[in-house]
């Protein structure tokens, strides 16, 4: 019998069913394509990212954080929040998950637990940085790093823990701000020793600097493009022919969200109503087409009693 309740974007999968989203994304970051993804914070953001034709999303910690606290992005997440989220994420969505564990929630011993509750929940990919916990946003002033070994050590860790070989380890350096690029650079290198599958030096200042981290390191790059952030905007196309991996915007679905939430409540604040075609709203079937309400309600019908029919 068919299943009618796949997520959303199931179709997409299949030309690819028999890899996974953990090869699957192997796949498209050994590409160097310059592939845009971005982020999402909760089931429903999941849902239009997916909704919307990308080939992989982002579980930003800091969207979880603004979206799920309503606080900044300073450390404040927990493993069990974000492993609910991420696992509610992965309930909706076939798309290969890039989820941002921060520092891994303290030592070596305490990340090899992170990257266990994560794959169980559905990660295909797990970024670490290397920041002192409490953690700051990359683009916050204040941030310190640990040493490079000690990250090293996490990175050890993180590739033994993981039970399937294709889920990523992706290493974030924060170094650039306080050390420079070279020794941001030397970090990177030394977190692919390590077994990093990817790496990113968050919050390179130019594009020449873009450029060089891309051209001298040995594994596919993420590049984050945070909006109104210290890193100059570069598109996708002129990054892809730099040969970066992925081109990463955590948060352009959450501040568009904010922007769309702020206009809907000013007008209803106007207008002392809001009706469904008034152009700031999604209609009520769009709400229910994104949340799968047909595929629910053919459940129904399929598991009916006898009596109910």
């Amino acid at each position: 019998m068919t299943n009618t309740a796949l997520p959303p974007d199931a179709k997409q999968a299949v030309p690819f069913a028999s890899e996974g989203p953990n090869r699957r994304l192997r796949r498209i970051v050994a590409e160097r394509r310059g592939l845009v993804v971005p982020g999402a914070f909760n089931g429903l953001s999941a849902r239009v990212v997916a909704d919307s034709g990308y080939e992989a999303l982002y579980v930003t910690g800091a969207g979880v954080t603004n979206g799920h606290l309503g606080l900044p992005d300073v450390g404040l997440i927990s493993l069990t929040e974000l492993a609910a989220h991420v696992a509610a994420i992965r309930n909706v969505v076939s798309l290969p998950l890039i989820v941002d564990a921060d520092t891994g929630f303290g030592n070596p011993v305490n990340v090899w637990h992170t990257v266990r509750v994560l794959e169980r929940a559905g990660a295909s990919a797990i970024q670490l940085e290397d920041q002192v916990f409490p953690k700051r946003c990359g683009h916050f002033e204040g941030k310190a790093v640990i040493p490079a070994g000690e990250m090293v050590q996490k990175l050890h860790a993180a590739c033994e823990a993981r039970s399937d070989p294709d889920l990523m380890v992706i290493a974030r350096t924060d170094a650039y701000a306080m050390e420079g690029l070279g020794a941001a650079l030397d970090r990177a290198r030394a977190y692919v020793e390590a077994g990093a599958d990817m790496t990113f030096v968050e919050a390179p200042r130019t594009e020449a600097d873009l450029r060089r981290v891309i051209a001298a390191l040995p594994v596919p790059q993420l590049i984050n493009m945070v909006i109104g952030g210290r890193t100059p905007p570069v598109s996708a196309a002129m990054l892809a022919e730099m040969g970066a991996g992925i081109v990463l915007y955590a948060n352009a679905a959450l501040q568009g969200a904010i922007l769309g939430m702020q206009r809907a409540l000013q007008e209803l604040h106007r207008a002392g109503m809001i009706t469904d075609d008034s152009g700031v709203v999604a209609r009520f079937e769009e709400r229910q087409r994104l949340v799968g309400k047909a595929e629910v309600d053919a459940l129904e019908a399929r598991f009916a009693t006898p009596d109910e029919t």
